[in-house]
């Protein structure tokens, strides 16, 4: 084997619970790791420079347009090299991703880095538990090998779960199953020290009503990511506001997508949102530079969208959105 003693001890940890998320979907809770954790992963067990990452394969399966709204679906292959110790280990993971979009180039674009950061997610994960290989057990609880069941009974469905780019089901990992599953994750914990011939700490037990946190707030980290807000009420407000270019009604919220960095699969933030009648927002989306079309029409879009998120968000009230 190639990897380090610390490596070694390192990929048979389990994933701290801490870093999944969670969602709802058709009335499920689904969790998953996130595409970025996983990379910071690899590069702290393996090094910056001890892995790489090959696309071996792409493909758009299905692209479609209906009524100026894009949808696309791509599958991507994915290889991943580590170098241990003068070894190298090659393990490949197939991926999907799908996305909806006011713009063809955009939806293809980022269903496509979906497809891409699944199957990178799915050939980590072959490494062991800090990459959410437990994510993909099949039983609602861990379960031994070696520890016979004394009635027989049908396999256990599992609980799915999927990243918003990784379209292929999940289970619920079993780190949120309560008190009732301590006794045999200690039993693990303890057969993984007799292999190991090391001291592995034992997690501290969790309470049945504990709060697992399942977002962090970006904005605060070193590097910091924008706020984007969501508000459905502020958004159906603006909706019934008359077009800004020419007055017709009903309008569309329409997102000014320079107001913010741009982000994969992600729009910016509510407040900067502004009301265009169907026939100017898909004209917008059809020019291309931003920016310059509403400065060609002499129109302050960020100011007005600051203007109406006042109106649904008065200054005193701001402090507590989150």
């Amino acid at each position: 084997m190639g990897f380090s003693a610390k490596q070694v001890q390192t990929l048979r940890r389990e994933l701290d619970g801490r870093h999944v998320r969670t969602r709802k979907a058709d009335g499920r809770e689904l969790s998953y790791i996130e595409g970025w954790y996983a990379i910071s992963e690899a590069n702290r067990i393996f090094g910056f420079d001890g892995w790489n990452r090959e696309t071996l394969e792409s493909r758009c399966v299905l692209a479609r347009e209906n009524r100026g709204s894009f949808i696309a679906v791509y599958t991507a292959k994915v290889r991943i090299t580590v170098r241990a110790r003068g070894t190298t280990i090659i393990r490949e993971g197939h991926g999907t991703g799908e996305s909806r979009a006011a713009s063809p180039g955009d939806v293809h674009d980022v269903a496509l880095k979906a497809a891409e950061t699944d199957a990178t997610k799915r050939a980590l994960a072959t490494f062991g538990r800090p990459f959410g290989l437990e994510l993909y057990r099949k039983e609602k609880g861990p379960v031994l090998q070696d520890q016979p069941s004394s009635t027989t009974s049908p396999p256990t469905q599992p609980r799915l779960g999927s990243h918003p780019d990784d379209t292929t089901p999940l289970p619920r990992p079993s780190h949120f199953y309560g008190r009732r599953h301590q006794n045999t994750m200690t039993a693990i914990l303890r057969r993984d020290q007799a292999e190991e011939k090391e001291t592995v700490a034992q997690p501290l037990p969790i309470s049945a009503d504990a709060v697992i946190p399942t977002k962090i707030d970006k904005s605060q980290l070193a590097i910091a990511e924008h706020k984007r807000l969501r508000d459905k009420t502020h958004l159906k407000f603006v909706a019934l506001q008359p077009c800004l270019v020419c007055g017709r009604q009903p309008s569309d919220p329409h997102h000014l997508r320079f107001a913010q960095p741009r982000a994969i699969g992600l729009k910016v933030s509510d407040e900067f949102t502004v009301p265009l009648c169907r026939v100017h927002h898909r004209q917008l989306h059809q020019a291309g530079d931003e920016r310059a079309w509403w400065e060609n029409l002499q129109i302050d879009a960020l100011r007005t969208a600051s203007d109406l998120w006042e109106k649904t968000h008065p200054s005193s009230a701001r402090s507590s959105l989150v």
